[in-house]
C-alpha cells in the first residue's frame, strides 16, 4: 500500500523556506492548510520557526513520528539530504527538485546516486522532478499544486507535473475528487507498475488515471495491468508517440517513449482504456468512479428537446450502442401521463414544458423497463425548466434500479445548480451527449474484458543471442529499423512459422529460388531503405513462371531505384 506516502504520522520539508515567493514556503503552506493531522516539521539552517511550526537544521533533529520527507534543496544537495532521511529511519520521500536524468548524463549519474542511497536504507522514492503528491484520504497535499482536490474515488498518476496543475484545475472546476493524486517525473524509485499494485488493494480507490510519457518494464507492466483491471478499471493517456513526442518526452523526464502500435496493443492486452484526451480521461474515469458496471448496450434516452435526443441516438449508434426497445407496459405507462405531442418511442421527448415531476415520471418508468441496462438523461435549459429539481429527481430515483446513469445536461451557467445536485447523488453530467456516450462505450469495452477469458500465456525457448546480435548489428551501422530479411531472422528465432523464401540478387537467382520455393510465388523488394513497399508498387503477387520471374525483378529494381537511388536493394521470393 506504499503506507508511508497514504499514513505518514510525520512530514519533513527539507528546504522550507521563509520567503513566501519559493516553492519551499508554498510546499510547506500546502502540508499545514490543508488538514494534515500528522506532524509537519520545516527544515531549515537558519531558520527558527516557519508558518508557525519550530523549524529544525537537520531532518537527524526532527523529533519522532516522521515517515515522509518532501525535498525542495538543490539537486546537488539531494543525495547528501537523502542520506540523511535514510540514518533517521524515514520510509520514504518526495523529491520535487528537477536537475536529474531528464537534464542529461550528468543528471542521470546524480540520480542513480540518488537511487542508490535509497536502496541502501530501504527508503522509497516519488520522483525527482515532480509536482509533489496529494493524498485526500490523509488529508496531505504535498505539494506546489495550487489548490486541494475534493475527496473521491479515483486515484490519478502522472509524469508531467505541469499537466497534474491542469487537470486539478479542471477538476476543481467540474467538481471531480480524487483519493491519490501523485506526480511521478523521472520514476527513479517508485513508477506506475509500484502505483497500480497499491491502488488495485486501495478501498478508497475506485477508478485508476494516468498520464504515462513510457512504461518501465513492459512485460511486467502488461501482466500487472492484466491483473488489476480484472477488479478495477485503469484508464490512460499514453504521450509521445509520434517522432516529434518522442523527443520531446526524452528532454521532459527522460523516459524512451514506444511505438504508437505497441503501446496500443499493450493497453489492449492488458485491458486498460486508452483515452484520447484529457477531457476523455475525466469523463470516463467520473463513470467508473460514480456509477455501477454497465451489463449491457441498450440505452435509454430521456430529454426535453428533439434535436439533442437525436444526437444522442446517433452518437449511441456510431459507438456501437443500442437504443433499447422500450416494452409495450413502459410505453403504455409513458402514454398515459405525458402530453399527446410527446414521444414514449426511445429517445422519450418529454417535450420543452417538462417540470421535474414530468422527467421525474418518465426517468421512474425507463429505468423500471426491463430492456434498459443505462440511462442517459438529456436536458436544455428553457423557460419551464427545472433544473436541480430534475437533477434531484434524477438521483433519488436511480438509486431504486442500480444501473448507471448519465445527466448530458446541456449548457453552463443556466445548468450549475443541477450539475450541483447530481455530484451530491453521484451522477456524472456531461455537457453534450456525444462526451456521455464516450465514456458509456468505455464502460462497455471494460465488461466486455471481465467476460474475456484471462490469456494463458505459453513461454517457449528463443535464440535471444541471436536476436541481441541482429539487434547490436542494426544500431552498429546506424539505423533504427530492421530490413525485411532480419526480421525474419527476429520470428524465426521466436519460432514463429514462416513461409519459404530466399533473397535474389540477381534474376537467374529469383529464378533458381522460385523453383525450388514451386509456383506461383510472391516476389517483394527486400530493402532495410524501403520499409512501405507497396506505397512504390514494391510487391507482384501470383507470378507462375520463370519469365514473369524475370520480368517482375527488373521492375521491382526499377521501383525502388526510382524511389531512392541510394537504397541496397534485393528481391525476396516466397510462398503466398
Amino acid at each position: 500500500m506504499l503506507e508511508m506516502l497514504t499514513e505518514p504520522r510525520g512530514v519533513a520539508v527539507i528546504g522550507a523556506s521563509t520567503d513566501p515567493a519559493k516553492l519551499g514556503y508554498q510546499v510547506l503552506n500546502n502540508v499545514i492548510q490543508y488538514g494534515y493531522e500528522g506532524g509537519v516539521y520545516p527544515v531549515n539552517p537558519t531558520a527558527d520557526e516557519i508558518l508557525g511550526k519550530k523549524a529544525y537544521p537537520s531532518v537527524l533533529e526532527c523529533p519522532d513520528p516522521v515517515d515522509l520527507a518532501v525535498v525542495l534543496v538543490p539537486n546537488k544537495a539531494v543525495p547528501g539530504v537523502l542520506e540523511q532521511c535514510g540514518q533517521r529511519g524515514l520510509k520514504g520521500a518526495v523529491i520535487i527538485t528537477a536537475g536529474f536524468r531528464e537534464v542529461g548524463p550528468t543528471g542521470k549519474a546524480l540520480e542513480q546516486q540518488v537511487i542508490d542511497i535509497a536502496h541502501k536504507y530501504g527508503m522509497r522514492l516519488i520522483g525527482p522532478n515532480v509536482l509533489g503528491i496529494i493524498d485526500t484520504v490523509a488529508k496531505l497535499n504535498a505539494s506546489f499544486a495550487a489548490g486541494m482536490p475534493r475527496r473521491g474515488k479515483i486515484a490519478f498518476m502522472s509524469q508531467s507535473g505541469a499537466l497534474c496543475t491542469s487537470i486539478l484545475d479542471l477538476a476543481l472546476g467540474q467538481g471531480i475528487g480524487f483519493s491519490r493524486f501523485y506526480s511521478i517525473g523521472n520514476k527513479a524509485d517508485i513508477n506506475e507498475l509500484d502505483l497500480i499494485t497499491a491502488w488495485a488493494e486501495d478501498p478508497e480507490t475506485r477508478a485508476i488515471m494516468a498520464y504515462l510519457e513510457g512504461i518501465t518494464n513492459g512485460p511486467e507492466f502488461i501482466k500487472t495491468a492484466s491483473e488489476v483491471t480484472r477488479n478495477k478499471p485503469i484508464i490512460a493517456i499514453k504521450s509521445g508517440t509520434t517522432s516529434a513526442g518522442s523527443k520531446a518526452v526524452s528532454s521532459h523526464t527522460g523516459t524512451l517513449a514506444g511505438s504508437e502500435a505497441a503501446y496500443d496493443a499493450a493497453f489492449k492486452q492488458s485491458g486498460i482504456i486508452r483515452a484520447g484526451s484529457v477531457q476523455d480521461l475525466f469523463d470516463i474515469a467520473q463513470a467508473f468512479a460514480r456509477q455501477p458496471l454497465l451489463n449491457g448496450d441498450n440505452i435509454g434516452v430521456i430529454t426535453n428537446a428533439g434535436g439533442p435526443g437525436i444526437m444522442a441516438s446517433d452518437a449511441i449508434e456510431h459507438a456501437g450502442l443500442k437504443l433499447a426497445q422500450l416494452t409495450n407496459e413502459t410505453k403504455q405507462a409513458l402514454q398515459a401521463k405525458l402530453p399527446p405531442a410527446a414521444s414514449v418511442a426511445n429517445p422519450v421527448d418529454v417535450l420543452g414544458d417538462a417540470y421535474a415531476d414530468r422527467y421525474a415520471m418518465a426517468i421512474d418508468a425507463v429505468l423500471a423497463d426491463p430492456n434498459v441496462d443505462a440511462l442517459m438523461v438529456v436536458l436544455t435549459p428553457q423557460t419551464m425548466t427545472q433544473i436541480p429539481e430534475t437533477a434531484e429527481a434524477l438521483g433519488t430515483i436511480s438509486k431504486k434500479y442500480g444501473k448507471p446513469v448519465f445527466g448530458a445536461f446541456m449548457g453552463d451557467q443556466a445548468i450549475a445548480p443541477g450539475v450541483d445536485v447530481m455530484r451530491g447523488h453521484s451522477v456524472p453530467n456531461y455537457q453534450v451527449p456525444e462526451r456521455a456516450v464516450k465514456a458509456i462505450a468505455a464502460m462497455r469495452d471494460y465488461r466486455t474484458w471481465l467476460n474475456t477469458p484471462a490469456l494463458n500465456v505459453e513461454t517457449f525457448d528463443v535464440d535471444k543471442k541471436k536476436v541481441a546480435e541482429l539487434i547490436a548489428k542494426t544500431r552498429a551501422e546506424g539505423r533504427v529499423t530492421m530490413g525485411d530479411a532480419e526480421a525474419r531472422d527476429v520470428l524465426e528465432a521466436y519460432g514463429v512459422p514462416l513461409p519459404k523464401s530466399g533473397v535474389a540478387a540477381t534474376p537467374d537467382e529469383a529464378v533458381r529460388m522460385a523453383e525450388e520455393i514451386g509456383y506461383p510465388v510472391v516476389m517483394k523488394i527486400a530493402s532495410p531503405d524501403i520499409l512501405h513497399k507497396s506505397d512504390i508498387g514494391g510487391i507482384k503477387l501470383n507470378i507462375g513462371s520463370a519469365s514473369e520471374v524475370r520480368d517482375a525483378f527488373d521492375l521491382l529494381i526499377y521501383r525502388a531505384k526510382a524511389r531512392s537511388s541510394s537504397a541496397s536493394t534485393a528481391t525476396r521470393n516466397s510462398v503466398r
